[in-house]
């Protein structure tokens, strides 16, 4: 049995504190946190009822205690440990001078704040702090959903209103970003993403019964030619890629992004106002569904008569079945499901 040298050695800030070493008390480290104990020992010294492993004395107790500690500090994200006073009182001073109705939330541990900020178009941004044990001194890590990375400059004297000056400059800077994919969100029929976050640079947009433009803004050039790839059949996607090739000079910066698109494609988007959603949102042909995997049907048959969308998951392990069917590199040759007409699919399904 291990002695009193052995648990010194271990525990050196747990100290006995009676003549029969049957109680104990101080701290154990963990983590480079020191956690608080008081054990009492039965008159025994037996351990058999400990609810750790077989730990013959409390030597042994203490080892497996302090690796159970490290162990639930590592896993354990959301344990809150108590921070220095002197944490709290410049935190709260520091939501006091920001103004309390800019919190949208605040955690029980005071650990996670959420700040609200309307930018000048009246949307509404959060931003999420999460602050460590050594705020002011180091700065929170920040949280936000922007389509660009968002670095605030900090120095040991700043504060939180510091944050929210640079995040309200960060929005403004964004403006017309947002502007472009708003205008775009609210007329057209955006395809995907379905539920478009304000870090989203992508959007599919309706143009016909499946046929779409999936335009890829640059956020910090949102006035400028958006990268655009064409999705459905050859003959309906091939004069719109002829259009925008032959029309790109008259792309015009002093006018909004799909007023420009428009232009220079030649068409009119399908309205919101006139048209459904299910008129563009056709169920792939194999499994029966829209969405799949959080994918929707992006293939479609070249046959003028025939049309139909598929997944692209589906029509490769349909024309994968196929007898048939052939591979070359990344091109499957094979026949539609539903014309039996030639049909081919590229793994890549980014075409200009």
């Amino acid at each position: 049995m291990a002695g009193p040298a052995a648990l010194l050695r271990q525990c050196p800030l747990l100290l006995p504190q009676n003549r029969e070493r049957t109680a104990y008390e101080g701290f154990v480290s963990a983590q480079g946190i020191d956690f608080h104990i008081r054990i009492l020992l039965p008159t025994d010294f037996q351990l058999k009822n400990a609810k750790l492993h077989s730990c013959p004395d409390l030597s042994s107790f203490m080892v497996e205690l302090k690796t159970i500690l490290e162990i639930a500090l590592k896993n354990t994200q959301d344990l809150h440990i108590p921070r220095p006073p002197e944490y709290y009182s410049c935190l709260v001073r520091d939501l006091e001078i920001l103004g309390w109705n800019k919190v949208a939330y605040l955690d029980t541990g005071l650990t996670t704040i959420k700040l609200k900020a309307e930018d000048s178009c009246g949307r509404q941004h959060l931003i999420t702090l999460k602050l460590n044990a050594k705020y002011p001194t180091e700065p929170p890590d920040c949280l936000v959903d922007f389509p660009v990375p968002f670095a605030i400059s900090w120095m040991p004297q700043s504060s939180l209103l510091d944050i929210y000056n640079q995040f309200l400059v960060a929005l403004e800077s964004l403006k017309e970003f947002w502007d472009a994919m708003d205008e775009i969100d609210g007329k057209t029929w955006v395809l995907e993403p379905e539920n478009p976050t304000r870090s989203a640079t992508t959007r599919r947009i309706a143009i016909g019964n499946n046929v779409s433009v999936s335009v890829e803004v640059d956020p910090r050039h949102p006035a400028m030619l958006p990268e655009c790839y064409f999705l459905g059949a050859d003959h309906a996607v091939n004069p719109l890629r002829t259009k925008l090739n032959n029309n790109m000079h008259l792309w015009d910066p002093e006018i909004s992004l799909l007023q420009n698109l428009k232009d220079l494609l030649e068409i009119d988007f399908p309205s919101r106002a006139v048209l459904e959603k299910s008129d563009f949102a056709k169920d792939c042909g194999i499994c029966y569904a829209y969405r799949l995997n959080g994918t929707t049907p992006d293939q479609v048959c070249d046959d003028p008569r025939c049309g139909q969308p598929f997944h692209q998951a589906c029509l490769y392990e349909w024309l994968q079945g196929l007898p048939s069917s052939r591979q070359s590199f990344n091109v499957i040759f094979g026949e539609c499901p539903y014309c039996n007409k030639p049909l081919t699919l590229k793994s890549s399904m980014k075409k200009l």
